[in-house]
């Protein structure tokens, strides 16, 4: 079923369907580098078969995904030099220094793989549960559609935990409208699937106990549509969002998410490149006896 170590791959309905599965549960399917690469190389061989009209993601366990990997094992051990570190550690600006390396690696790996995701040949389906933080949003939003489990919720904490300007995929005032996004990032609030659904964020909610079979099925209506009419309807509504500005926005708060690390990173004298509880940032990180009880 899956050639991956994070991810999950699999064909479904004769090869119609694509569903692929965000795997590490026990970190609420935190994004480390290894999962970034390997979900891109899984959508590109979804794009790649022409047998495969629609494509799903999900994610295993309690969450769809709690964003970024702020330090889990293995994050350390990817980033760490040696024979175990990711070899993208080595290329893709990672060799430069300062800001041209961070800004380079992000464009990259968190920037423009959201893009070319949103921009698939596929129809793609996003299926939430659980709390989505941050950059498990901009997972959801390079997706076609949205479905999602009663009790489902979507955050970017950033701004209050991190002192940051949203993540680099700013696709917020788009989804959330400009003055909830002000409210959200000021805040560290959070948005039910009730009111997703309600400003059309979110296309459907399902019982979450019925939520894999329930996406399935409604995968299958999609994947009802001729090829070409499911592209062309996907195309239009892209570029009628380009044409409002979408991508022209994205790229100008993807600089200004740099200058935001780059303001922390001086601050810090490179030791980190957001804010902490010193500089006002909320505390987050669970204490160590909280760690262990959780298993984490």
């Amino acid at each position: 079923m899956s050639d991956y170590r994070f991810i999950t791959y699999e064909l479904l309905d004769d090869g119609v369907i694509a569903r692929i599965m965000l795997n590490r549960p026990r970190y609420r399917n935190a994004q480390n580098r290894g999962l970034l690469v390997e979900l891109d190389e899984a959508m590109l061989r979804a794009e790649a078969d022409d047998d495969v009209r629609v494509v799903v993601l999900g994610g295993e366990g309690m969450s769809f995904s709690s964003g970024h990997d702020m330090g889990t094992p293995e994050r350390t051990v990817e980033r760490a030099e040696g024979p175990d570190q990711h070899p993208t550690f080595r290329d893709h600006g990672a060799t430069r220094l300062s800001a041209e390396r961070r800004m380079t690696q992000e464009w990259h790996f968190y920037y423009q793989n959201s893009l070319r995701w949103r921009n698939l040949r596929k129809i793609t389906i996003a299926q939430c549960q659980g709390p989505v933080h941050a950059a498990g949003l901009t997972f959801a939003w390079s997706c076609d559609l949205i479905v999602g489990a009663q009790g489902t919720t979507f955050a970017d904490p950033v701004g209050t935990r991190l002192g940051m300007c949203g993540v680099e995929y700013f696709a917020h005032p788009w989804e959330f409208g400009a003055r909830r996004t002000k409210e959200l990032m000021l805040t560290g609030g959070e948005v039910s699937i009730e009111e997703a659904h309600s400003i059309g964020m979110v296309s459907q909610i399902f019982p979450a106990e019925q939520l894999g079979e329930l996406t399935l099925d409604y995968a299958r209506e999609i994947a009802r549509r001729p090829t070409m009419t499911a592209l062309m309807i996907k195309e239009a509504v892209n570029q009628t969002q380009d044409n409002q500005g979408f991508y022209n926005s994205l790229q100008a708060c993807f600089s200004l998410h740099q200058i935001n690390h780059a303001h922390w990173a001086e601050i810090h004298g490179g030791a980190v490149a957001h804010a902490t509880v010193e500089d006002g940032a909320v505390e987050w990180r669970p204490r160590p006896a909280a760690r262990e009880a959780s298993g984490e």
